[in-house]
C-alpha cells in the first residue's frame, strides 16, 4: 500500500511545490515537456462508417441543425463556445451571427417553470451555401436548487480543513455527483421536458423565426413541424449524463407524439439522428433501472421486412461512443449492451472510439499517469475528436488528422 501511495503522491508533489529551487522546478518543466512533445495518444476505432457533419450544411431542401446537451456539473450558458469555435474551423464555417439567440425554456403545463436555456447560433461559409444552426441546452437550472443542500460543505468552515488539493476533489465531488441521483428522482421528468422542448425548437423552422430573449414553450402540434423534420438533418452531441438524457428524451418524445401527431411521428421514424457521446456513461446509468418495453427486437423494428417495422421511432440511431480510458466516469458500449439494455425501435447502431484526450506522463519512472479530470472534460477540445464529428471516418471527406492519427477497424452486420 505505501508503495501504491508513493505512485500516486510523489509526482503531484513534484509537480505542484511551485516554491521549490529553480534547478529543481527547470527539471521537472523540462521532463514534462519532453513527454507532451511527442503526441502518443491512443485513437482507435470500431464500427461503421460515418459521415460526420459536414455533407449536410448543403442541404437544399432544409438545414442541418445540432443539439448540444451537457452533463453532469453546473453550467452556464455559452459553456460549449470552444467547442463550437473549433467545430466551425473545421467545417470552413467562418460566418456567425452578430449575437445568438435565447429562449428560456418552460414546460407547456406549467409556463411558470424555469427548465434552463435554449441557446442558438448561426454559422455560415464564406459563400452563404453552407449554413449549421447549432442549439446548445443548459438543464442544470433544474437540478441546481436541490444541490444547495451541500453547500455548506463548500463554505469556508468546512472547506479550509481539508488540503488544498482535497478541497478541489471534494467541490468537484459535491458538483457533479448528486446530478444522476437527482435525476432518477422527481426532476426526471422536468429534464427530459427540457429536453423535449429543445428538440421542439430546433425541429421549428430557420434562424429568422425563432424569437430571443423570451421564457416560451414550444408545441409537437405546430403543423410545420412535420415538414421540417422531414427536410431538416439533425444530430445530438452529448456528454456523460446528458447521453442518457438524449436516449431518455427521445423515447419520451416518440411517446407523445403517437398519441398527438401522425405527421411528425412518421416523418421522424424516418429519420436518422446520430448522437456523438463524449465520456460515454450508458453502462454505469444503466444500473438500478428498469430494462425497456421493448428489447432484443431489433431486427423486427429495423429490418425493412421486419414485423414491426412500421412501429419504430427512428430508421437509425448511430451512437458514435468517445471514452479515454483514463476517465474513471466513462465506459465504452460493450457487445450486447444495445440489445438487452436500450430501446429497438431506436434502431441504434454503436461505434465505440477509445481515446486518449488527456496527456499520458510517465511518472519519472514510478508508471504511467493522467489526469483523470482532463480525461473526463477533454473530449470536447480535442481536435480529434471535433474532426471525428465533422467529418466522420471511412468517407471522402475524412480528416487528415484522423487518418494519421487514429487506427479504425471497420465492423460488417
Amino acid at each position: 500500500m505505501k508503495n501504491l501511495l508513493n505512485i500516486l503522491i510523489l509526482p503531484w508533489i513534484a509537480l505542484l511545490l511551485s516554491g521549490c529551487a529553480s534547478l529543481g522546478k527547470g527539471m521537472v518543466e523540462a521532463f514534462l515537456e519532453k513527454q507532451e512533445s511527442v503526441d502518443t495518444r491512443v485513437c482507435e476505432i470500431w464500427g461503421k462508417p460515418f459521415a460526420g457533419l459536414m455533407p449536410h450544411l448543403s442541404n437544399t431542401q432544409g438545414k442541418m441543425k445540432v443539439l448540444m446537451v451537457h452533463g453532469v456539473g453546473d453550467h452556464l450558458p455559452g459553456y460549449s463556445t470552444q467547442f463550437l469555435e473549433k467545430l466551425a474551423q473545421k467545417l470552413d464555417l467562418t460566418v456567425q451571427s452578430a449575437h445568438p439567440k435565447n429562449i428560456t425554456l418552460t414546460s407547456r403545463n406549467d409556463a411558470s417553470k424555469n427548465l434552463g436555456n435554449l441557446r442558438i447560433h448561426r454559422l455560415l461559409s464564406k459563400d452563404r451555401k453552407n449554413e449549421l444552426l447549432f442549439y446548445e441546452l443548459t438543464w442544470s437550472k433544474i437540478t441546481a436548487p436541490q444541490k444547495e443542500v451541500l453547500a455548506y460543505d463548500n463554505s469556508g468552515e468546512y472547506s479550509f480543513r481539508r488540503a488544498e488539493i482535497n478541497d478541489l476533489m471534494k467541490k468537484f465531488s459535491n458538483d457533479t455527483g448528486p446530478d444522476p441521483i437527482i435525476y432518477l428522482g422527481e426532476s426526471r421528468e422536468d429534464i427530459l421536458v427540457s429536453f423535449a422542448q429543445a428538440f421542439c425548437w430546433m425541429a421549428r423552422d430557420g434562424w429568422e423565426s425563432l424569437p430571443d430573449d423570451v421564457q416560451q414553450s414550444c408545441s409537437f402540434n405546430d403543423v410545420e413541424l412535420a415538414q421540417n423534420v422531414r427536410n431538416d438533418e439533425y444530430a445530438v452531441i452529448s456528454h456523460s449524463l446528458g447521453s442518457r438524457i438524449t436516449i431518455d428524451g427521445m423515447q419520451r418524445i416518440a411517446s407523445l407524439i403517437n398519441e398527438r401527431d401522425v405527421g411528425f411521428r412518421d416523418a421522424l421514424k424516418n429519420k436518422e439522428i446520430p448522437i456523438y457521446m463524449m465520456s460515454n456513461q450508458l453502462p454505469m446509468l444503466q444500473l438500478g433501472r428498469k430494462l425497456p418495453e421493448v428489447a432484443n427486437q431489433k431486427q423486427a423494428y429495423c429490418e425493412a421486412t421486419g414485423a414491426k417495422y412500421r412501429e419504430r421511432l427512428l430508421t437509425k440511431t448511430p451512437i458514435i461512443a468517445f471514452s479515454d480510458p483514463n476517465d474513471l466516469l466513462s465506459y465504452a458500449i460493450p457487445h450486447g449492451f444495445v440489445e438487452k439494455y436500450l430501446d429497438s425501435r431506436l434502431c441504434i447502431d454503436v461505434t465505440n472510439i477509445n481515446i486518449n484526450v488527456a496527456t499520458i506522463f510517465d511518472a519519472f519512472g514510478l508508471g504511467k499517469l493522467a489526469n483523470p479530470l482532463d480525461a473526463h472534460v477533454g473530449y470536447d477540445t480535442d481536435d480529434r475528436v471535433i474532426a471525428l464529428i465533422a467529418k466522420g471516418i471511412g468517407n471522402q471527406n475524412t480528416d487528415k488528422l484522423v487518418k494519421d492519427r487514429c487506427r479504425w477497424t471497420e465492423t460488417v452486420d
